[in-house]
Order: structure tokens, then C-alpha cells, then sequence
């Protein structure tokens, strides 16, 4: 099963650009933009909960398990 990012979907709803969300959580943008495409491999937990404090949301709004 994989897991689906749906990071730009929630920069959509908060009106966030990737280069805002970059300086927000200090990870650089291409980072920022391997984990928007579901290029990553992993991503840290201090990582995920600075996008989140960013975007106010929680993690299961941005990350979730596909068929």
C-alpha cells in the first residue's frame, strides 16, 4: 500500500507557496518539493510536525495510506 503525500493540497487550502512553507519549517525548497511530488522516501518526525504547526493541521491531513 502506498502512501499518498497530499502536502499540496493542504498548501492549497492555507494559500501557502512552497518557497513560504520552505522558510516557515527552515527545509529547503527542492526538500520540500521531493515530499509535495511523493518522491520522498521518508521524512523525519520534527520535519512533519513543523509542516504541521506550519500549515495548522494535522498529519493524517497531509499523509495517508492508498489501495
Amino acid at each position: 500500500m502506498p502512501v499518498i503525500v497530499n502536502l499540496d493540497v493542504m498548501m492549497a487550502r492555507r494559500k501557502m507557496s512552497l518557497n513560504e512553507l520552505a522558510a516557515k519549517v527552515d527545509v529547503t525548497v527542492s526538500n520540500l518539493s521531493i515530499l509535495k511530488t511523493g518522491k520522498a522516501k521518508a521524512i523525519r518526525f520534527s520535519t512533519l510536525e513543523a509542516i504541521c504547526q506550519a500549515l495548522n493541521c494535522q498529519p493524517g491531513d497531509i499523509l495517508e495510506v492508498g489501495p
